[in-house]
């Protein structure tokens, strides 16, 4: 027998209830950078559509293979005859009528065989190279995405100090020390933060929707560790990395692959002109009422057929023309795999020559940043021994402030760059998945 709870220990339960699933749903889950890749390259709608892409060209694969195998259709020709039995659709009026057919021999059909394979290659090599387009989608959006919380961070110190001076400057305005210019370059400097404050939130929350749609996790519950970001490998500007990229990139090896297949297709259809050997059977169980024992001398219920059908082409002018345009599709397949492997090599040398660029601007943006904030401390330590002057520390505030976001910007630029090196040379997949940096 059940006894009813009392009414405030049900009460409490539904609290207790309510404010788990409040908390549950409010709380954030730091995701390291390793578990954001796998959970994009899982969830991915791109990862998934390249996935079907390999999927459909093994089925087209196995369509071709299986024309080896006997093709087995059952069915009937059930109808009333007037006269001679006349066929049906091609075949005698029958009760049940079972045929089977296969190929034995046709050289056309292995070539489209192995472009078959050959395109299965292909779409694996494309599904790896849109694989490394996720996971460079993943990696560049978790670090911009660690750049706007630092900056926000560094920003909300920045307008407590801007509001701190602002309040100063006001008390020295009603003293007759400042002007109202003053007055309003402070708050200038106080609206100059809240504006970056709130380019930082709005960039941080589209970057934590796009995060969202790679990986299936929740906006609101994405929290990244900054310090899960692998380091960067480090690039001797001497390197040669064009020819790895040419080794290494799946999107030429997919390009080689495809003018192979082309390849094997122009084979096919030249070969199409050849003889071919196909196995054939057939099976029908007759109808007396069809009249087949009006004109034939003897009639029976059960019949069959086996054996071989072979075709000699002798003249086909519309195959040879579809092998002529096979050809060039196949030459055409070539020179594209020529332009790729050229424009790999451009873009690589690009890429290098930029990483190069940019790590001497964001060692400059570096030095300039602690420059300034040394700046700062000195300011700070003249007002502190009260030698100093309130418009010198807020102008030092300021410079180390802009030092600070154009370092930071420089920083990012030089990792997007980088990681688009290691994507061009076969390296990103390893680096983001290697897990965050020892200590």
């Amino acid at each position: 027998m059940r006894f009813p709870l009392p009414l405030w220990l049900r009460s409490l339960g539904m609290l207790v209830a309510f404010t788990t699933s409040i908390f549950s749903s409010t709380h954030a889950e730091r995701i390291p950078l390793q578990r954001m890749v796998e959970l994009a390259l899982t969830h991915s709608p791109n990862s998934t559509a390249s996935g079907a892409d390999v999927q459909r060209t093994i089925a087209s694969y196995r369509e071709l293979r299986n024309s080896y195998y006997p093709q087995i259709i059952a069915g009937s020709g059930l109808g009333w005859s007037y006269g001679f039995p006349l066929s049906l659709e091609g075949a005698a009026p029958s009760i049940v009528n079972v045929v089977a057919q296969s190929t034995v021999f046709n050289p056309a059909q292995s070539q489209f065989m192995k472009a078959a394979r050959t395109e299965i290659q292909a779409s694996e090599s494309q599904s790896k190279d849109q694989r490394n387009a996720t996971i460079q989608d993943v990696a560049i959006t978790y670090a911009e995405l660690a750049k706007w919380e630092a900056r926000l961070s560094r920003l909300q110190q920045d307008l407590a100090q801007a509001q701190q001076m602002e309040t100063a400057v006001a008390q020295r305005l009603q003293e007759g020390v400042d002007s109202a210019i003053d007055l309003n370059k402070a708050k200038l400097t106080s609206a100059r933060v809240r504006l970056h404050i709130a380019e930082a939130r709005g960039s941080a929350d589209i970057l934590r929707h796009h995060l969202s749609g790679l990986t299936g996790v929740a906006a609101a519950s994405i929290e990244i560790e900054p310090e899960s970001i692998p380091a960067m490998p480090v690039v001797a500007s001497d390197d040669d990395l064009t020819q790895k990229a040419v080794t290494e990139n799946p999107g030429l090896q997919s390009a080689e692959q495809h003018a192979l297949a082309q390849s094997f297709r122009a084979r096919g259809e030249h070969r199409a002109l050849l003889p071919s050997l196909d196995f054939a059977a057939q099976y029908a169980r007759l109808a007396s009422f069809n009249n087949y024992a009006d004109f034939y001398k003897k009639f029976q219920p059960d019949n069959a057929t086996i054996g071989v059908s072979i075709r000699f082409p002798i003249f086909n002018s519309t195959q040879r023309a579809r092998a002529s345009a096979a050809d060039e599709e196949a030459r055409k397949a070539k020179a594209q795999v020529e332009a790729t492997k050229n424009q790999v090599s451009e873009d690589t040398l690009k890429l290098q020559r930029a990483v190069d660029q940019l790590s001497a601007a964001r060692e400059v943006a570096l030095l300039e940043f602690q420059v300034a904030q040394a700046g700062q401390e000195a300011a700070q330590t003249r007002i502190d021994a009260g030698t100093g002057k309130l418009h010198e520390l807020a102008d030092a505030r300021v410079q180390a402030a802009e030092r600070f976001l154009g370092f930071q910007d420089a920083d990012f630029e030089y990792q997007r760059a980088r990681m688009s090196l290691m994507r061009a040379t076969g390296e990103l997949e390893k680096w983001a998945l290697a897990g965050p940096p020892s200590k």
